[in-house]
């Protein structure tokens, strides 16, 4: 079972996206928690030291024209410090 903690969609520009993707960053060099808030809405999540990092690409086809996103996805088990390591690139 999956609970949504927190959930927000807006449409931004792309330094306004660098921004919060740099905020993101910074908490995470400073091992300090990431608080996400929109309106009335937040919560505060303490990512461990290690966590897993997902990235995906996807082409979505259907009705119109294809959309294509690209995902960052951090996990971990609460009250777990220790996840595998990585050998990903991004440039």
């Amino acid at each position: 079972m999956e609970e949504v903690l927190f959930k927000s969609e807006h449409e931004e520009n792309r330094a306004a996206i660098a921004d919060y993707l740099r905020a993101v960053a910074d908490k995470l060099d400073a091992g300090g928690a990431v608080t996400l808030s929109d309106g009335g809405e937040s919560v505060t999540l303490d990512v461990p030291a290690r966590a897993t990092f997902e990235v995906k690409a996807e082409r979505e086809t259907g009705s119109g024209a294809p959309e294509l996103s690209v995902e960052f996805e951090l996990e971990w088990t609460e009250g777990d410090e220790e996840a595998g390591g990585t050998g990903l690139n991004i440039e």
